[in-house]
């Protein structure tokens, strides 16, 4: 990347000449990447951009509501909610592949935000957090890895031009952009959440009933990371499709598999596990055992390469 003041004033000005008099929405999710692509549309053309978050339902817990308080109290620029959790699951039902599920689920996203931008007025742009690994690893070169949502989840007819200003850019170059136009600390350096959310952390099909015991789950792992002030660039949990027998009051269980993971990295192109102390797996799979319909936890120590980050 050049000097990180000359890309944004760049940025800032291509921006500025491929919005004119038009209006402009951010598709923000609440990591960094779509956060420094809402402040760069907002330095270029200021009340014309108007953020909006989609709850999927596929959010960590909590997250709606901390994505909210934290950028309407920082960034100062206009957010709408919408809630479509029962959308999203219901165009979700009885599907298994993982790229069926990030097409159905990028696909949607761009519904609604058409459907939203109707109601709203005249929106004849998108804006989106799209970094140079998405559009890598959904196949720019000829090798697929897994589409991202924002790349090759998208619909064909496209009611919106997109602006992408952050596309040419590794994770490490994008904090380092946050960093400079101000962006708090605990933002830029939010671990990553992948677009399709919690959709392609349950293996097999998503129901209701396995998002309520991942959520559980990732909030517990989540919970003992903080609580020992580990240093970690990604963590999170998978339900598995796996179920194992187990004991529970002494009577025989039937449960789901929970994986837990926990990389470092930079540029998210490579990822090292994480040798995590013993004693935060033992709490967290303490925490995470005694969720109902949870009956075994392990631990995935794969690389990147030959894993990806994500499971799906």
């Amino acid at each position: 990347m050049k000097n990180i003041n000359q890309f944004i004033e760049e940025q800032i000005d291509a921006i500025r000449k491929t919005v004119g008099r038009g209006k402009v929405l951010c598709a923000l999710s609440g990591g960094v990447d779509s956060a420094v692509t809402a402040l760069l549309v907002h330095r270029a053309v200021g009340d014309k951009l108007l953020c909006m978050f989609i709850d999927s339902g596929l959010m960590r817990k909590g997250e709606p509501e901390e994505v909210a308080a934290t950028f309407g109290r920082h960034f100062g620029i206009p957010l709408q909610t919408v809630r479509a959790g029962d959308r999203f699951l219901e165009a979700l039902k009885g599907v298994t592949d993982p790229e069926a599920k990030r097409k159905i689920i990028g696909n949607l996203f761009i519904r609604v935000f058409e459907e939203e931008a109707e109601k709203l007025g005249d929106f004849a742009f998108l804006a989106q957090g799209t970094i140079y690994p998405d559009i890598i690893e959904s196949g720019s070169d000829g090798k697929l890895v897994k589409t991202h949502h924002n790349v090759g989840g998208l619909p064909e007819n496209l009611n919106f031009e997109l602006i992408e200003p952050l596309k040419t850019l590794y994770k490490d170059e994008v904090r380092a952009v946050g960093r400079a136009l101000g962006l708090p600390e605990p933002v830029v350096n939010r671990q990553p959440f992948p677009g399709p959310g919690l959709g392609i952390r349950i293996i097999g099909e998503v129901t209701a009933e396995k998002l309520a015991i991942l959520k559980e789950a990732d909030a517990a792992f989540r919970e003992v990371i903080e609580n020992n002030n580990l240093s970690v660039w990604q963590y999170f949990a998978v339900l598995t499709d796996i179920k194992t027998v187990g004991m529970r009051d002494g009577e025989r269980t039937y449960n789901y598999t929970i994986a837990l993971r926990a990389v470092d990295s930079t540029d998210a192109m490579t990822a090292e596990w994480v040798r995590l102390p013993w004693t935060a797996l033992e709490a967290a799979t303490q925490k995470i055992a005694r969720i109902p319909g949870v009956g075994r936890v392990v631990y995935d120590i794969t690389a990147k390469p030959p894993a990806t980050i994500e499971w799906e």
